[in-house]
């Protein structure tokens, strides 16, 4: 019965880490032929579309969903076909979440930099405000777009087309509508001068207190090192690259999401919280994989990394061979 319960358990962890659950209740709708997702966010269907008059839900094209009239904070209004050849960042927030507000002062001071570099550069406020003064109140701070607060269906439907779990999260889009990036969060606090805009993902990440979240989105490949040494961060991140991007590039081809993240973690204050939290030993090299939701570790801990060990460490993970120890 135990070993039958455990089971259960690591088959639950697995559909939250496949699909990036972060809360509870989430319903996602697949297509039982393929078993690709067709919305991320039933929740919203089932509220929007209570008949099912839109059956089967499936995506729609960023230009379809976006379509109508967008405001400035003046009361100028534009046609959403005005966006035709901008990269376009789809930005959720509200003015009561002070994680949100935080945000909005540096994206403002980047959006001012992209335009003034020359880059054509649009952003759209998709406001989770509980009412439209404060609506108007918060987009007052902003030079950029909004979806009208009024416009409740479309800001559902934009919700909807992106799964939005938690504000404040930034879409970046390339003009063609299409997904570069969804930690725009993540690249407008690493990168206040914008020199990497528009932000396409990096297979390697350095950790850092701006992307930590990420730790919680599902498992992540993690190699401690000691960064006393002149180029040691540099060259872990070279070591893993290519594994990274052969797993990321198998995956995209069956336009499923990579099953890992890739981080090389340093000596900080951060790093250090990390490791006593998962009680990992202090020796560095140190290759990991840490899964926070499944409160789980693999380690490991020997002399030497090669892109061999790595390689093998990560296809045993994927393949089920490695033994969970606790966090």
């Amino acid at each position: 019965t135990i070993t039958a319960s455990l089971h259960r358990n690591r088959a639950t962890l697995k559909l939250w880490n496949k699909y990036r659950i972060s809360n509870i209740p989430s319903l996602i709708f697949l297509d039982a032929t393929t078993g690709k997702v067709v919305c991320r966010n039933g929740l919203l269907v089932i509220r929007d579309d209570p008949e099912g008059l839109e059956f089967p839900w499936g995506p729609k094209p960023f230009r379809e969903v976006i379509a109508g009239p967008l405001l400035r904070n003046n009361g100028q209004s534009l046609e959403s076909s005005s966006l035709e050849g901008s990269h376009v960042g789809v930005y959720f927030s509200a003015h009561w979440c002070p994680p949100c507000r935080s945000l909005t002062r540096v994206l403002v001071e980047s959006y001012r930099k992209i335009k003034e570099a020359g880059q054509s550069f649009e952003i759209i406020f998709v406001s989770a405000d509980r009412s439209e003064e404060s609506f108007k109140q918060y987009f007052s701070e902003m030079p950029w777009l909004a979806v009208p607060y009024t416009d409740e269906a479309r800001r559902s439907r934009l919700n909807r087309l992106y799964g939005i779990q938690g504000i404040p999260t930034l879409i970046v889009l390339d003009p063609q509508g299409e997904v570069i990036t969804r930690q725009g969060r993540v690249e407008v606090l690493n990168d206040e001068d914008c020199r990497e805009f528009p932000w396409h993902p990096k297979p390697v990440l350095e950790l850092s207190d701006s992307n930590a979240t990420q730790l919680n989105e599902g498992p992540c490949l993690v190699l401690f090192v000691d960064s006393e040494d002149d180029g040691e961060s540099e060259a872990a991140k070279q070591l893993i690259q290519p594994i990274a991007e052969k797993i990321i590039a198998k995956y995209k081809a069956k336009e499923e999401e990579a099953p890992l993240l890739f981080f090389v973690a340093g000596e900080d204050d951060m790093t250090d919280s990390l490791r006593d939290y998962t009680n990992l030993p202090e020796a560095a090299p140190l290759l990991t994989i840490l899964d926070m939701s499944a409160r789980a570790k693999y380690v490991m801990d020997v002399e030497e990394i090669t892109p061999a060990i790595v390689e093998a460490f990560v296809n045993d993970f994927l393949a089920e061979k490695l033994k969970p120890e606790p966090i």
